[in-house]
């Protein structure tokens, strides 16, 4: 949920204004709890690791040198929640590779990530894997992600969905704000 995807550039994401109210709504209910990771673009494409030198020489106008540093922040909504929120930045889709996210809520005894943001085909999923792996129990805010195309994004939320089911809840956020945050009762029971 960055400027970058949100205002006019190669990367906007038409309807994250539409699923910005309920990120902004989850995240002001629990903002000690919230973290925002960030997309942070390489200054230079050739300074990429591997194919991301190539996807970047693609899209060369997104990289740091070209990009207006304020692109990268939160959304005004968003940022006024950091802190007691917090950042973590990333540079590729993943935030668990580099590790400061995992480490963070495991210091914090977390097991369960509630996630919303962009793209649902593209960071989210990467973060749902990710999360999976490492045992997390994931709830996913499906009116609280969006996704520049409509058909991968629906195609994201039914593999989820169904192939998840065992460790992966889809909801929406008046169920979860609701619950106030008591993510058992939006999960079935084991079976």
């Amino acid at each position: 949920m960055q400027r970058l995807f949100n205002e006019d550039t190669p990367w906007r994401v038409e309807w994250m204004s539409r699923v910005l109210p309920n990120v902004a709504e989850v995240s002001a209910n629990f903002p000690e709890q919230t973290i925002f990771t960030r997309f942070i673009p390489p200054e230079r494409a050739q300074d990429a690791p591997g194919m991301w030198a190539q996807y970047y020489a693609k899209w060369w106008m997104m990289t740091g040198e070209h990009l207006p540093r304020e692109l990268l922040e939160l959304p005004a909504c968003l940022a006024r929640l950091v802190p007691p929120a917090r950042i973590i930045d990333k540079r590729i889709y993943s935030p668990w590779l580099e590790g400061r996210l995992h480490q963070s809520l495991q210091q914090c005894g977390v097991d369960t990530v509630v996630l919303t943001g962009g793209e649902t085909d593209v960071c989210v999923l990467a973060t749902v894997l990710g999360a999976v792996d490492l045992g997390y129990r994931v709830l996913v805010l499906e009116d609280a992600v969006c996704s520049g195309a409509d058909q991968t994004h629906d195609a994201a939320l039914r593999l989820l969905g169904e192939r998840f089911s065992a460790q992966l809840t889809l909801c929406t956020t008046a169920d979860f704000l609701h619950s106030k945050g008591d993510v058992r009762a939006l999960t079935p029971p084991s079976r």
